[in-house]
């Protein structure tokens, strides 16, 4: 019947207008909610870590994170680093440290056992557990290697420098031969102290190691630079 709605009944123009709202919101929402949440990175070490001496947005974490997300990596990294820390306190603090549901963690920790003489022995033993329960918790591990100082003699060096890559074998983990490769003894890349990255140092540091970064999330291994 001419003027007559279909079935008796009209939607008034304003319910016609929200119910097409509400599809339209449905079409844009879904695929939304179905990206997946971004990949977590957990840096767990020491003050090279935390960021000793620089800015906001300058530490290792926060650079690495941009590194990551310019190169079109979707990913939060989460500062776990205490200055001073040792092997020992790291493994202290690892239950609480490192949350259950993470995608990669970063384990840098030694170079302060080194520089306080801390006998190699301990500090194997140290980062062999911490490696032990990250593996227990089947999290995905990057352990990056440090160097005694040459101070400590050759003896010395050769015990420690050897922890890293003993343990990235046995627990079947990529290493990063050396966290400080680049930076370390160069003035220019370091604080006053110079044992500390600055905030350019830091970034040569993150260039250098977002390889092996970006490997370890996929489960690969990279090539060193």
């Amino acid at each position: 019947m001419k003027g007559r709605p279909l079935y008796g009944f009209a939607m008034p123009p304003f319910q016609f207008a929200f119910s097409g709202l509400l599809a339209l919101m449905a079409v844009v929402l879904v695929p939304l909610d179905a990206r997946a949440a971004p990949q977590t990175i957990v840096a767990f070490g020491d003050s090279l870590s935390a960021g000793y001496g620089v800015g906001p947005g300058e530490s290792f974490p926060e650079q690495l994170q941009a590194a990551l997300t310019a190169d079109g990596v979707d990913a939060k990294v989460i500062n776990a680093g205490v200055s001073g820390d040792t092997t020992t306190g790291g493994l202290a603090r690892l239950d609480w440290s490192v949350p259950e549901d993470v995608d990669l963690v970063i384990v840098e920790l030694g170079a302060n056992d080194a520089l306080r003489g801390v006998d190699p022995a301990i500090a194997e033993k140290n980062l062999d557990a911490i490696l032990t329960r990250l593996g227990e918790r089947h999290l995905k591990v990057l352990l990056a290697g440090m160097m005694a100082p040459p101070n400590m003699g050759q003896d010395y060096a050769a015990r420690f420098n050897a922890i890293y890559p003993k343990l990235a074998e046995k627990h079947g983990v990529p290493l990063y031969p050396f966290f400080l490769d680049g930076v370390a003894a160069d003035r220019t890349l370091n604080q006053a102290d110079g044992m500390h990255p600055n905030p350019q140092g830091v970034k040569i540091i993150v260039k250098r190691m977002l390889p092996a970064v970006k490997a370890a999330l996929s489960g690969e291994t990279a090539r060193q630079p």
